[in-house]
Formats: C-alpha cells, structure tokens, sequence
C-alpha cells in the first residue's frame, strides 16, 4: 500500500511540474509577443478606434478621462493583441499537456475541433471588427440627439470592443457546440432539425442582445449563426458518424425490421400448415376409397365374376 501511495504522489507531482513548464512556457511566449507589439501600442489602438473614428462628425474624436488612461488604453489594447496572436501556440502546449491521457478515437476528434474552434474565433472577431462595428458605431451616431456632442472615451470604447468581438467570437463556435452535443449523445440530428425554429428564434434573440434594436444588425449576427448551425448538421455525419443517429430511430427500424420478418415466418407457418391440411385431406380421401372399395369386395366369400361379359 505505501509504495501504491508513494507512486501516485511521485505521478501527481510531475504532472504537476509538467503542468508549471506549460504555464511558463505560455506566459514566455505571451510575454515576448507582448514586448513586440510595445512600441507600436498606439498604432494598434489607432487602427483599432478608426470604425467609430471615420464615422464621427468632423472635428469630433475620443477622449480620455481618466488621467493615466492614454498610457494604459493602448498598452491593454497591445496585451489583448498579443493574446489573440499567441493563442495558437498556448492551445498547442495544452493540447501537448492533456493528449497522453486520451485515447486514439478522442484524439482524432479532439485535433479537427481545436482548429475549427481557432479558426472561427478568429471568424467572428474579424467578421464583428469589419462588418458590424460600423453598422454599430453608424446607428449609435444617428440616433442620438442634434444637441449631444458624440465623443466617447477610449478606455470604454475599448471595453465596448473588446466585449463585442469576444461575443461574436464565442457566437461563431455554434458548428463546435453542435457538434459536441451530438458527440456526447446529448441531442440527435432528428431533434435539432425538429427544433430548428427555435434555435433560429434563439439566434436572432442573441443578436438582439449585442446590437442595437433594428432589424439589420440583428441579422447580421442572427443569420450567419443559423448558417453556422446548418453547415455543423451537415459536417456532423462525416465527423461523428453513425453516433448521431437518433436512438428512437434505430429502435423503430429494429421493430420493423423484426415485425417483418415475424410476419414472414408467421406465412410461413400458415402455408406449412395449409400444405399439411391440405396432405391429410388427400389421405383422409385416399383412405375413405379403400374403404369403400373393400366394403364392395368380400375377401372371404368367392366372387360370382368370372371376367365374362
């Protein structure tokens, strides 16, 4: 039992160390991404403010409130940058941490979905930076009184960006969490398709929580959600495979399959029987001749035929 105990420690502990090497390595790699983008922090948060910045009124711009928040602004906008740009590398060494422990099947579902998962993040950041923070930033500008002086501040425009990229980028991972729920055998293609009026319901209510109330900025999150949705029922039978299928499904087949040949032996009983019947009548006839026919002829008492007519 110690030497159990001694081993689970010794075990516990190194994956604990391994754990620490991965942590320093990904805080390394963030740090040096991080000094690089240093010098060229307000660059970025320039490129970053120019949606609202080209939409303002002439001679309008951003400010700043806080005393230290020029100074601060840009270097967070840099930090979140630098995370976004070292991501890859940071899930590469998580994945290098937690692959040991999983079997060949997992791993070959694990690798497709942690590039997906990227890949659409990164989607939804670009799609919500290039295409709805103007309609954003143009809409808020509109609709404000002639007598309001529209001049945000930098650090809550940032915040504003920052949550609404995050959300698009989280909102884009629809196709990943369909397909973990049919993975997991949580829902079926049968149920999601029998729902889809609601998920579509569900996506425009999402858009209109992170844009403003018009219609045209609702669909812009609502429908590439429900495509999204669409495009991860379709990928699901080539990805997961015949997991998907709904249970209630196989079942029905198995009965029908099991009415039917249930059917086709009971015909088949019923034709052995019916050629049975139908042998038994023939000897039961058979054997009513041969008894009609003796009953003629008398075996003990010769016969006055002698064959002449």
């Amino acid at each position: 039992m110690s030497t159990t105990k001694e081993n689970y420690t010794s075990t516990f502990f190194q994956h604990l160390l391994e754990f620490k090497q991965v942590l320093v390595r990904c805080v390394g790699a963030l740090f040096i991404v991080f000094l690089c983008l240093f010098p060229f922090a307000n660059d970025i948060y320039s490129f970053i403010a120019d949606p609202i910045v080209n939409l303002m009124p002439e001679g309008n711009s951003l400010i700043s409130i806080g005393v230290i928040s020029p100074f601060l602004t840009p270097l967070k906008m840099a930090l979140v940058v630098a995370l976004y740009i070292t991501m890859p590398f940071i899930l590469s060494q998580i994945w290098g941490f937690v692959a040991p422990a999983l079997y060949s099947h997992e791993k070959r579902f694990a690798i497709p979905m942690g590039i997906a998962t990227v890949i659409l993040f990164y989607g939804g950041i670009f799609f919500s930076f290039l295409v709805v923070m103007p309609v954003i930033f143009g809409f808020m500008i509109d609709v404000g009184p002639d007598v309001v002086n529209f001049t945000p501040d930098i650090q809550h425009y940032l915040d504003f960006v920052l949550k609404v990229s995050f959300a698009f980028g989280v909102a884009f991972q629809v196709p990943v969490a369909t397909l973990l729920l049919l993975k997991f055998g949580i829902t079926t293609i049968a149920n999601l398709k029998k729902n889809r009026a609601f998920i579509v319901i569900g996506a425009f209510v999402v858009g209109m929580l992170l844009t403003p109330p018009d219609i045209i900025s609702q669909s812009m999150i609502a429908i590439p959600m429900w495509l999204l949705f669409e495009i991860g029922l379709l990928l699901a039978p080539f990805i997961i495979g015949d997991s998907v299928i709904d249970t209630k499904d196989k079942d029905n087949e198995s009965e029908a399959n099991e009415e039917e040949t249930s059917g086709k032996s009971k015909k088949e009983d019923i034709n052995k029987r019916k050629d049975w019947f139908s042998e038994q009548e023939d000897n039961d006839s058979r054997d009513f001749e041969n008894d009609e026919f003796g009953d003629d002829i008398d075996d003990d008492e010769p016969s006055n035929w002698d064959g002449k007519v």
